[in-house]
């Protein structure tokens, strides 16, 4: 799906009154539900803004088309500099599932001495001598990256692009490690296609897929790029740590994690990192816990999150439901959302308040990150029209979100209030109930909210349903308009 080609404008409507949230958490520019029920009141209500998105490409259905489509990359993602992996093998089918070890055409892994220098590029072969998918009982060999990594990628594939191989054992260790713990002011890349990893025994991985890369500094940067991909297993499916780092998926199945600390474990955990950018990608099978309210879906705490056709449940793989919130987000930082499906089965708990809580309690990744004060200071003041400052402000907006659920949930939306600073050494932000509504300096919005639910914001924060924008915040709706406005606040 190519990210550079010319958007569709939307219009918007003019500013109007406006209004911050009142009592129950909806802008004030909204109609009451008591005058769209009276006939002779009812005003014919403006529809709701819509994204401004690039025209959608034919989805691949050959090899070549897929092949041609997985050089396409995000925008805002560099590629340049990027040299060919210097060490490139083959693994074969029917040979590994006999061996239990991968057994390679040609040059042997044995050869590296269990080190990669320059680079790696590993391909399985799609295919068993029977023509039908392989699967490789056991986890992929990786070995230790050693050497300059200036433009080193790394790549795990199918040999067949659109054909999924299936990695699965019951190894408490299983995983795949993406591991270059000091990347320094380095560019660096990953990318694994069409991979299935089933690790259903792995409660010793941090993540089946643990990209565990540290200490990057501006202008380093780790990108790692999931593509037509199925992930189940580890304490989480998928862990990013904090960083310098841009995670793009697409077109994949997060299926679960198999932790034994289920309060603190989640599908998903993407701590403070610069981006985390997903398209049609499904969550579900968290492992949640009978007596406890266990993780959540997707926890993702980057600077920038931009979310494509997701569908997010706690719907359970093999443990009770979690009663968490789907999303654990964070309030700093800024979020743009579009055809987000949440979905709620009923846990053995009273269910957490909010689907998805945009939280403000610890801060995630560096101070650079991010462009203001993250902590309510006098030093700001929300101007008197809000709407008329989004370019001032971290902002978070969800599009034609649906929800469904076993209950009408009491709102979808959370956006927590800022504290007044941090605990001594520490991330920690203390005082929230201490600040004012005009020092907060973040804003929620959401347009066109379906489902089962009363209302779609809690009596939280400057948030807004269905407004009207003012004629110079149509960057809002624009995704890639929305993306350079947030990158380019950090020189990114």
């Amino acid at each position: 799906m190519a990210f550079q080609i010319a958007r569709l404008t939307v219009p918007l409507i003019a500013l109007s009154v406006m209004g911050c949230s009142g009592a129950n958490g909806q802008s004030a520019t909204q109609p009451s539900q008591r005058a769209l029920a009276s006939p002779a009141a009812a005003v014919p209500a403006a529809p709701p803004s819509q994204p401004a998105l690039p025209p959608e490409p034919a989805p691949p259905r050959t090899p070549a088309e897929f092949a041609a489509h997985d050089s396409l990359y995000p925008f805002y993602m560099p590629m340049t500099g990027l040299r060919r992996p210097a060490i490139r093998l083959f693994v074969k089918c029917d040979a590994s599932q006999a061996a239990g070890r991968e057994v390679y055409k040609g040059t042997d892994a044995a050869s590296l001495y269990g080190r990669a220098e320059g680079g790696y590029e590993f391909v399985y072969e799609a295919q068993d001598s029977s023509g039908r998918p392989c699967v490789y009982p056991f986890a992929p060999y990786q070995p230790d990256i050693i050497g300059d990594l200036g433009g080193t990628q790394y790549i795990l594939r199918s040999s067949i692009p659109g054909q999924r191989v299936t990695f699965r054992t019951n190894d408490e260790w299983a995983k795949v490690n993406m591991r270059a713990l000091d990347i320094r002011r380095n560019r660096i890349h990953f990318e694994m296609r069409d991979i299935a990893l089933d690790f259903p025994g792995a409660i010793q991985a941090i993540g089946a897929l643990h990209l565990e890369t540290f200490t990057g500094e501006k202008p380093g940067l780790f990108t790692a790029v999931v593509r037509r991909s199925k992930i189940f297993g580890g304490k989480n499916a998928i862990f990013a740590p904090g960083g310098e780092t841009i995670l793009y998926i697409e077109d994949s199945e997060i299926d679960g994690n198999v932790g034994t600390n289920v309060d603190q474990e989640h599908g998903t955990y993407i701590n403070g990192t610069l981006v985390s950018h997903f398209r049609n990608v499904r969550w579900y099978g968290q492992h949640g816990w009978i007596d406890q309210a266990s993780g959540h879906q997707l926890k993702d705490k980057a600077y920038l999150r931009v979310y494509e056709n997701l569908t997010v449940s706690n719907a359970p793989n093999g443990a009770a439901p979690s009663a968490m919130p789907l999303i654990d987000a964070s309030a700093y930082g800024f979020t743009w959302s579009n055809n987000l499906q949440l979905r709620r089965v009923q846990p053995q708990q009273a269910p957490r308040e909010a689907l998805v809580d945009l939280r403000s309690e610890i801060l995630y990744g560096p101070l650079e990150h991010y462009p203001w004060n993250v902590v309510a200071s006098p030093a700001w003041r929300m101007p008197a029209v809000p709407l008329g400052a989004l370019d001032q402000v971290y902002l978070s907006v969800f599009f034609n979100t649906s929800v469904a659920s076993f209950r009408t949930e009491p709102y979808v939306f959370a956006l927590r209030p800022a504290g007044r600073g941090f605990e001594p050494g520490t991330s920690t932000v203390l005082g929230a109930g201490l600040t004012t509504r005009a020092e907060q300096r973040a804003v929620a919005l959401a347009f066109g909210t379906k489902g089962s639910l009363t209302k779609v914001f809690s009596n939280e924060g400057w948030t807004y349903v269905n407004p009207r924008l003012p004629a110079n915040a149509e960057w809002v709706t624009d995704r890639d308009a929305f993306i350079k406005h947030a990158l380019g606040l950090i020189g990114r």
